[in-house]
């Protein structure tokens, strides 16, 4: 793993709040044939200078560059417990009505 890393964040046009990170100028094509399907078209949102002491908003730098470094891309999901949360308050306010 390197100190630093140029990474290029492309959001899907398929799943809301996913994401993925791979180095800058990475060919798609490379990747997983199952991860771009689901992926779908990848819409760039930017570029950075990605360290491994870098806080992220759901991450560490050390973990997304760890991940390129071993599989070429990190995939950054939506938190299900959120969506947990929304989901049972949504219940427990069709049971109230």
């Amino acid at each position: 793993m390197t100190d630093r890393e140029f990474v290029s964040v492309f959001r899907s046009s398929k799943k809301i709040d996913t994401y993925i990170y791979v180095r800058r100028g990475q060919v798609w094509d490379d990747l997983p044939e199952a991860l771009r399907s689901i992926f779908g078209k990848p819409v760039h949102s930017m570029d950075l200078l990605l360290t491994p002491d870098k806080k992220l908003a759901r991450t560490s730098g050390k973990e997304v560059l760890e991940s390129i470094h071993d599989k070429s891309f990190f995939l950054q999901m939506p938190e299900e417990q959120e969506t947990y949360i929304v989901d049972f308050k949504r219940k427990i306010e069709q049971r109230q009505k």
